[in-house]
């Protein structure tokens, strides 16, 4: 039972420290409204079950051993990382119909998705820091579900309450002058994550 307490604060302060996620949520929050980060938050959520399911099955096992599939999902989630944050460099100057009418609403669902599942160091994460708090005599499997499903639900649960935050905000922070300055802070933030996925080697 102490151990399960401490998984619970150590994965509460892990979801609650600023990264990747943080910043994808505040960006499409602040552009495309409470609607949309509640989608990203849901993507980057079901990302996390898909990790937790690779790791309980041994497919994340097999990924951090082969370095050519290591490699291959790091630079693929390197780039789109990056991609994203160039994207928040590019002014965009349609009206607020056009916005609406050219994104799809289960595109912020899918940017979620896939920054996620393209990250190996969430594979990583996921397969190091789930089996500390597997009890001896129990179906591993089943601990690891059950863990990544709490971890899902303690992401989903703090994402949904910063989502609402930011939005209480979301009219001082759409004036022009803050966008263009959280545009590119965020720009500046995802494409730092996205380099340093990208250099960092694999042990």
């Amino acid at each position: 039972m102490n151990d399960f307490f401490t998984f619970l604060l150590l994965s509460l302060f892990v979801v609650m420290s600023p990264g990747i996620d943080t910043a994808l949520i505040t960006k499409r929050t602040i552009s495309g409204g409470q609607k949309d980060g509640y989608r990203i938050a849901m993507g980057i959520t079901t990302g996390s079950l898909v990790h937790t399911v690779a790791a309980a099955f041994g497919l994340s096992a097999i990924l951090m051993q082969s370095a050519v599939a290591f490699e291959i999902v790091k630079y693929a989630g390197a780039l789109y990382l990056i991609y994203l944050g160039v994207s928040s460099f590019i002014t965009r100057r349609k009206s607020h119909d056009d916005k609406n009418a050219s994104e799809k609403p289960g595109s912020a669902y899918k940017q979620g998705l896939f920054s996620n599942v393209l990250n190996p160091k969430v594979a990583m994460f996921f397969l190091t820091f789930l089996p500390q708090f597997v009890q001896p005599g129990g179906e591993a499997t089943r601990q690891l579900v059950l863990m990544g499903v709490i971890y899902s639900l303690l992401s989903i649960s703090w994402f949904f309450l910063y989502v609402h935050f930011i939005n209480y905000l979301r009219d001082w922070l759409m004036s022009p002058k803050v966008q263009r300055m959280m545009d590119r802070a965020t720009g500046i933030v995802l494409i730092g994550f996205g380099l340093k996925l990208a250099l960092d080697r694999h042990q």
